[in-house]
């Protein structure tokens, strides 16, 4: 997601992204019609992005989720879930030109997309939630990974101790870890130099998907039976946060309608993605098929992950189905499971950041254009395999660690795993799913105020809504119980 090295063009009162400083020009066979480097992105590499960016932590707690829901309403909101953001996925794909969806002028991001077709105030309100999303799905993928790491700990001392062992694991140095790791891979340029990162967390993230899709049909064909209800987990259960009483019955439901709303969320990254694809074809066409790939795949995914994690532990199924320890054994089959879950959070945190340090970097060079802290880069040569030298810039050096120290530190505070995927799914869905995409195709196609489609766009945006609202109050709910026996910088697992 190249933006320029010295990002040029208007500022909008700290949220428009400057646009570059390249001037349109026809294409030629090394740049394309924007003045920028050929794009080589292809409906696979979309793809890819598209499954590391879904296919996250989120799919972990689709057991749980569908325990909440029951046998009727869980598949069904699954399914409804993915309707919606296949539906709204090509609407935003349709508004990355403006105008002419083939030779209109590019929008490199989602934010550019809203100033050029809505601007004004929806401006600045889609750049806060955006990027408070991107820091909270940073945050949130901090905490998922950090429980893998310790999932691969206890299933270890399970083996030796046995299972009736505590087997206590703290999860700070844990958090610490991953956050060094992702300070050292934050320092990646740019969206198109991540691509190998993205198709390794592809391919992790279906290793442990189809592992915890396979643990859970064994367990069912060792119970013998499917367990689990068609409304979903009975009042009266006892569970490791107490026993579930009708509200609470009801809050659980709305947390579980924001977990999988998390599962289906990468809209606010969809136009990044799209700036690396090549063209011909035009870059909408490619994208509509990308799109179809990837939701097609990760809600057969979803579907296999959550019924079966839910017929093989029914009411008890675990907020995270590979470290809730529903399963013991084999054990190195979840050692590799949650090594794969850690290795894929790795690249999906790069995948969601890269956007928000795009913006930052741009937005300090648009204001500070003679900074050379800002601008310059020094130039790093690398010994072995040939490549070109390292382009180190200050600036996006001490930025992006901050950044990365900031979210871990945050992870530390707030470790809910549940409650914070719920809240993060609430709060991004709305908004970046659905109303920016439908009020932008309304503009870019020109649709009539109260007209058959009109009506019906906003109806879907409506119900969205209502559901954001739901998902919010119930996730707020978790937090507020789970605070109650909190202890900062001291949780254990």
């Amino acid at each position: 997601m190249k933006m320029g090295e010295n990002a040029a063009g208007k500022h909008q009162q700290g949220f428009e992204l400057a646009a570059g400083d390249f001037a349109p020009q026809a294409p030629s066979k090394c740049f394309d019609d924007d003045g920028r480097l050929k794009r080589t992105g292809t409906v696979w590499t979309a793809s890819a992005h598209i499954i590391t960016a879904v296919i996250g932590s989120g799919v972990l707690s689709l057991a749980w989720a569908t325990a909440q829901l029951g046998w009727i309403a869980g598949p069904t909101v699954l399914f409804l879930f993915s309707f919606v953001t296949y539906y709204t996925s090509c609407l935003l794909a349709a508004c990355y030109r403006c105008g002419d969806p083939a030779t209109g002028k590019r929008n490199y991001t989602y934010m550019e997309a809203v100033q050029n077709n809505l601007g004004g105030i929806q401006v600045k309100l889609c750049g806060m939630i955006q990027y408070f999303n991107l820091v909270g799905v940073a945050i949130g993928y901090t905490i998922a990974a950090s429980i893998s790491m310790i999932a691969v700990k206890k299933a270890d001392c399970y083996h030796e101790k046995g299972h009736d062992n505590p087997c206590r694991v703290s999860g700070t140095p844990y958090m610490l870890m991953f956050g060094v790791a992702e300070i050292l891979f934050s320092q990646i340029p740019d969206f198109d130099q991540i691509s190998w990162l993205s198709m390794l967390a592809a391919v992790m993230s279906f290793t442990y998907s189809t592992i915890g899709l396979c643990l859970g049909a064994f367990k069912v064909a060792e119970n013998k039976k499917i367990k689990g209800s068609l409304t979903g987990i009975s009042i009266g259960t006892k569970t490791s946060s107490g026993t579930v009483t009708e509200t609470q019955k009801i809050w659980r439901s709305f947390q579980a309608l924001g977990a999988i709303a998390f599962a289906y969320s990468y809209s606010l990254i969809l136009i990044e993605i799209q700036d690396t694809i090549k063209s011909p074809p035009a870059e909408y066409k490619t994208m509509k098929k990308a799109t179809f790939i990837s939701v097609v795949t990760t809600t057969v995914f979803y579907m296999f992950c959550g019924c079966f994690g839910y017929a093989a532990f029914g009411d008890m199924a675990p907020g995270n189905l590979l470290t809730g320890f529903g399963f013991y054994n084999p054990f190195w089959l979840l050692d590799i499971a949650n090594a794969a879950i850690v290795i894929h959070l790795v690249g999906a945190y790069q995948v969601y950041c890269q956007p928000l340090f795009a913006f930052v970097e741009n937005t300090a060079a648009s204001y500070f254009p003679e900074s050379k802290f800002i601008n310059n880069n020094i130039e790093i040569p690398i010994p072995i395999g040939g490549y070109k030298p390292y382009k180190l810039n200050l600036f996006r050096l001490v930025w992006r660690t901050l950044f990365v120290c900031f979210t871990t530190l945050v992870a530390l505070l707030m470790p809910f795993f549940n409650d914070v995927v719920g809240i993060l799914g609430a709060l991004g869905f709305w908004p970046l799913t659905v109303y920016f995409p439908v009020e932008m195709y309304i503009v870019q196609k020109k649709i009539p105020k109260w007209s058959t489609r009109w009506v019906s766009l906003q109806i879907l945006s409506l119900a969205c809504l209502i559901i954001t609202i739901c998902a919010l109050a119930g996730s707020f709910a978790g937090v507020a119980s789970d605070l109650k026996v909190y202890h900062p910088f001291k949780s254990t697992y």
